[in-house]
């Protein structure tokens, strides 16, 4: 059995797929571009700033499912260009706590709307 979370505290998916979903004791957050979900927009073009609206967008999926970043075992970053992987890197790690979750990063051709990075997790209750 699944359940899915939404919140409008957090942009609406731009596609046909969930914000997240969870099956057992395990949510699956889609991947979240750092779009300000008051505005529909891209808070800025600094990388930092970016990726703290992603991770904020996941912090308020999360939060739909009783959830926090503590409960992340997984991330998986895209970014249009690793020479902003520091930048990302350095508000990444104020976010968590060890033990950190595990993580890949992976530099890509383009993302929607022409993102600098979009952020996935997978995590457990």
């Amino acid at each position: 059995m699944t359940k899915n979370f939404s919140t409008k505290n957090a942009p609406a998916a731009i596609g046909p797929y969930s914000q997240a979903i969870q099956t057992g004791d395990t949510v699956y957050v889609s991947g979240q571009l750092p779009i300000d979900p008051t505005t529909g927009e891209f808070p800025s073009d600094d990388v930092k700033v970016l990726t703290q609206q992603a991770l904020d967008n996941i912090r308020a999926i999360l939060k739909e499912a009783n959830m926090d970043l503590s409960n992340i075992v997984k991330t998986t970053v895209l970014l249009d260009s690793m020479s902003d992987f520091a930048a990302m890197n350095e508000v990444y790690g104020k976010n968590f706590a060890k033990p950190y979750p595990t993580r890949a990063a992976f530099e890509v051709g383009k993302l929607p709307k022409n993102a600098k990075l979009e952020i996935e997790v997978i995590a457990v209750r």
